[in-house]
């Protein structure tokens, strides 16, 4: 009998301990919320973290910075996280995976000179296309659904931004990184002058951040109606996207940020037409993605959008 009071009055102790911490904690969480809130519209909103405690990102390879490690994670995704719906981590990029469509929703990479500068030690030929087998079979893309389709495997974070080991390069032929992208005249034309552009903004900027993701826009047809229509292929049903986008922010030395957004259509474009006509305002492609780019920084604190001063 009389353990079993002094079992009792222990669970009531823990109890009470545990109240009391959480009070405290309560405190402190109402005491900070002024330095840590917004005031939008007159009410004041919980400015809350990027990423939840239990987020589905997977282990991060860490960097070195000064000597220093750090979460490389965390460097990609320095100015926020667009979305956190089936959110992937590689050692070099971060992407969401659109589980409905097989294919991203946004893929986040941070590039900087040493990144895409040629490496005699990393050989694009070796690398596969490949089924990323962390995701649930049902959910899962195959190199099967585009055999035949017409369509490439294209990819949402460029192979030619990861140069600096051969996992790196090896880790965005993951089907998981790809989406179906007419090949002649698109893919292998002027979405690759456009991921070169982005290479080239290396040299301009000191830390260049790139999110790309497909679009699936809606068209006016004969009956003056607007639709989204979009083919699919394969027996997974993969979804080929209307369009494409891309949002970079170039950040130089003394922390100026500039940012570019871009949108193309997922078909022929002529060699002639210039990387630059198919800029547009980053707000049209968050409102058509469901997606907030780059929340961290307001848009006041950018220099310029589209090469136009703020």
């Amino acid at each position: 009998m009389f353990r079993k009071k002094i079992s009792y009055i222990a669970q009531l102790s823990t109890v009470g301990l545990a109240g009391y911490a959480l009070g405290q904690y309560n405190s402190k969480s109402i005491d900070n919320l002024s330095e840590n809130s917004l005031l939008i519209n007159g009410k004041t909103i919980r400015n809350m973290p990027g990423l939840p405690i239990f987020g589905t990102v997977s282990a991060a390879a860490p960097y070195t910075d000064g000597g220093i490690v750090k979460d490389r994670i965390s460097q990609i995704m320095k100015y926020g996280f667009p979305g956190l719906d089936n959110v992937r981590s590689y050692d070099d990029f971060v992407l969401s995976y659109d589980r409905r469509n097989r294919v991203p929703h946004w893929v986040f990479e941070h590039l900087t000179k040493a990144h895409v500068t040629k490496n005699d030690q990393v050989d694009r030929s070796k690398c596969d296309f490949k089924p990323d087998e962390s995701i649930h079979p049902f959910f899962r893309s195959q190199n099967s659904d585009y055999k035949g389709s017409g369509f490439d495997r294209g990819h949402m974070a460029a192979a030619g931004n990861h140069r600096i080991t051969q996992k790196h390069v090896d880790q965005t032929f993951y089907l998981t990184n790809m989406a179906p992208q007419v090949g002649q005249g698109f893919n292998r034309d002027a979405w690759n002058s456009l991921e070169k552009h982005v290479r080239k903004l290396t040299k301009v900027y000191d830390n260049v951040y790139c999110c790309t993701g497909p679009l699936y826009l809606p068209r006016k047809e004969s009956d003056g109606k607007s639709y989204v229509r979009y083919q699919v292929i394969g027996a997974n049903t993969v979804a080929v996207p209307t369009h494409f986008y891309k949002v970079v922010v170039g950040e130089t030395s003394d922390g100026t940020l500039d940012m570019e957004a871009y949108v193309m259509p997922n078909q022929k474009i002529p060699d002639e037409t210039p990387v630059s006509s198919y800029m547009v305002p980053p707000e049209t492609i968050e409102r058509a993605a469901g997606l907030l780019f780059f929340d961290k920084i307001h848009r006041n604190k950018l220099n310029r959008i589209n090469g136009k001063k703020i």
